[in-house]
């Protein structure tokens, strides 16, 4: 338990499929709606694009740049406030919410400060931590809105966002620990030399588009300091993330 106390990191904790399961509702809602809002900004004439093409817009913005957004924003002159407001337009979203007892014990009880850094925008994030009830938790929360550097929104994986965030908060790289459920973003923070932790049980597919099934066995990436099903065992895995 002493040297519990004397590890005192930075964590940075994302928010859907990591402190929720995002995937159990909420994302096949997100996901329509950002398949009707792309389906109507490729479109020509009046008429929305097919499916097909917006599965491979969607599909190729994120692998490109990490967030399908950014291709949209790019590539389409694309208003992120107006594509963050109508894909998270959600009614019901306190109905939808799925998530583990004891999550604020566990926040209550880990050593160090804690960011909620999150890709979602802030009316949602907002909205989800405060049905979660962890709002008193974090000392800052991040959101998509936030994440502009030198006039340019730079979500996660962006490591240029990621440097700048450590420090604003004088924090070394090293000293911080980031628990997320998606690989780009922990393989990112890794090769700044951030600690990662890897979080898997709401995971259910590999793409956004929800096409490509997770493998059977999720190993562990050389990148992934500690794997854990869910974030209440980080506190026996502590003493891996020195």
């Amino acid at each position: 338990m002493a040297n519990n106390k004397r590890f005192q990191p930075l964590w940075l904790f994302d928010l859907d499929n990591t402190l929720h399961d995002a995937s159990h509702a909420i994302f096949p809602l997100i996901s329509a709606n950002m398949n009707i809002y792309i389906a109507r900004v490729l479109g020509a004439g009046g008429t929305a694009a097919t499916q097909a093409e917006v599965d491979v817009a969607r599909l190729g913005y994120w692998k490109r740049y990490g967030a399908t957004l950014l291709g949209m924003i790019r590539h389409h002159d694309v208003a992120a406030a107006d594509f963050l407001r109508e894909t998270h337009d959600l009614a019901d979203l306190r109905q939808m919410i799925r998530s583990e007892r004891g999550l604020g014990r566990l926040l209550r009880r880990l050593p160090g400060r804690k960011i909620l850094l999150t890709n979602a925008p802030t009316r949602y994030s907002t909205d989800v931590v405060r049905h979660l009830g962890l709002g008193s938790h974090f000392a800052h929360h991040v959101a998509i809105e936030n994440m502009h550097v030198h006039g340019r929104l730079r979500p996660k994986p962006s490591k240029l966002m990621l440097r700048r965030l450590l420090r604003k908060h004088g924090c070394a790289a090293r000293d911080a620990v980031l628990v997320e459920d998606t690989l780009a973003n922990l393989r990112s923070a890794k090769q700044l030399g951030v600690r990662t932790v890897w979080v898997t049980q709401y995971l259910k597919m590999s793409d956004p588009i929800g096409q490509a099934p997770l493998p059977r066995m999720l190993k562990q990436p050389a990148y992934v300091d500690v794997k854990v099903k869910s974030v209440l065992q980080l506190l026996r895995r502590l003493q891996s993330l020195r």
